[in-house]
């Protein structure tokens, strides 16, 4: 847990973001304008400080900026924009660690937060989820085969990671709703079929059998073919 706190931009800082980080406990401060940053800011500094640039643009980059140019720059720097900013972004890497686009997903945030850390030498190492050529980062939502990434979305990371937290154990359609998708979702047995389809094929061939079907019953995270050959 960071005890010196995040820098927030702007002040209000966004509702679900000031939830997402008291229940993680984050300590934070928010800041009006950059002028107001060196008023908020601790005798320690700050751990890091989150962005928002969706709403507030150029003025956040001007932000980001200063905070870049002091004589101790101010990181890990997440920002957080929109899908139509994507492409402004490629001419200001050198401006953030890390971005996400808004609406977030709380646990996301976390866990980008809790990795941008970890680099920044403010917070342990990443927990990983192996499983032979099959890597997973709890920590930032990564998930990758043989060092490749894998495009996952959200639900397809999860229902991955549960199935290689208990490798070799078998769960039927039920179970894999209930412990992955949660117990308010209405979906059929049928969501988890295409996920698990789509998961297959994002494999690839040479791997695809790491989830194997057990007939009758469900699915388990069994050998593919680089334990066989």
């Amino acid at each position: 847990m960071v005890t010196t706190p995040l820098l927030l931009y702007p002040d209000p800082a966004g509702p679900e973001l000031v939830r997402t980080l008291d229940l993680s406990g984050h300590a934070w401060v928010a800041a009006e304008s950059v002028s107001a940053v060196a008023d908020a800011e601790p005798d320690a500094g700050f751990a890091g400080a989150i962005i928002d640039v969706s709403e507030h643009g150029e003025t956040a980059w001007l932000l980001c900026r200063e905070l870049r140019r002091r004589d101790v720059p101010v990181e890990p720097l997440l920002v957080l924009v929109s899908g139509s900013q994507l492409d402004d972004l490629e001419t200001r890497h050198e401006l953030f660690d890390d971005f996400m686009i808004a609406p977030f997903h709380p646990r996301e945030l976390e866990a980008r937060l809790r990795h941008l850390m970890w680099r920044a030498g403010k917070g342990v190492r990443p927990e990983l989820v192996e499983y032979g050529p099959l890597q997973l980062n709890l920590e930032t939502y990564q998930a990758a085969v043989n060092g490749n990434p894998l495009d996952l979305t959200y639900m397809e990371y999860e229902l991955l990671k549960f199935l290689a937290s208990h490798p070799g154990k078998v769960f039927t359609r039920e179970t894999l709703l209930n412990r992955v998708w949660g117990y308010e979702y209405y979906g059929g047995a049928r969501t988890v079929d295409v996920h698990v389809r789509r998961l297959r094929a994002k494999l690839g061939h040479e791997h695809a059998h790491l989830i194997q079907t057990v007939r009758s019953v469900g699915y388990k995270l069994g050998q593919s073919r680089w334990a066989t050959e």
